[in-house]
């Protein structure tokens, strides 16, 4: 092989690693952006709920990967902000997946990464089995697909979600 041959396949190598660092930084943004939006309805479902400021902090460290969710409130807060973005089917206790991937979708995934992201959601949902207390399958559920997002190094910051939705108030 020439040294032509072998640049070309260094260039094509490097092309390769740049598109898939570019598709980890757009998907990073994105979930980024998802959680921003997310959080919106926290205030909302803090008074519905009455749920302690412990409740809170735990939402606050949500995307930490040291930080373990234990709380079943923080299941039943999850719960109620994915009610306010009409993300869940609760006479059925699942996610509604059209409108999750809308949901994706509005905040900068293509169809490809909002198909991934609702299929993420919806192995954790089939990984965790039905279970009577909705709060605690959702705390489950949320526990699953944090850990995904992490793996696949999607998760963000907490500084730079903390910094996005201060700007937003």
């Amino acid at each position: 092989m020439g040294i032509r041959s072998k640049l070309g396949v260094i260039a094509f190598c490097l092309t390769c690693l740049l598109l898939h660092v570019r598709r980890a930084n757009s998907s990073a943004e994105v979930v980024k952006k998802l959680s921003v939006t997310f959080a919106k309805a926290m205030d909302a479902c803090k008074k519905e709920l009455n749920v302690g400021d412990h409740i809170l902090q735990e939402m606050q460290n949500f995307w930490r990967e040291e930080y373990d969710l234990v709380h079943r409130d923080t299941g039943c807060m999850l719960t109620c902000m994915a009610a306010k973005h009409d993300l869940i089917v609760i006479t059925e206790d699942r996610m509604h997946h059209e409108n999750a991937h809308a949901f994706a979708k509005a905040h900068g995934a293509d169809d490809d990464l909002a198909k991934q992201i609702v299929t993420m959601l919806h192995d954790c949902e089939s990984d965790n089995p039905q279970q009577e207390d909705f709060c605690l399958r959702a705390l489950a559920v949320a526990k699953c697909f944090k850990t995904k997002i992490h793996a696949l190094k999607w998760a963000p910051s907490m500084e730079e979600l903390l910094s996005e939705v201060m700007s937003d108030m």
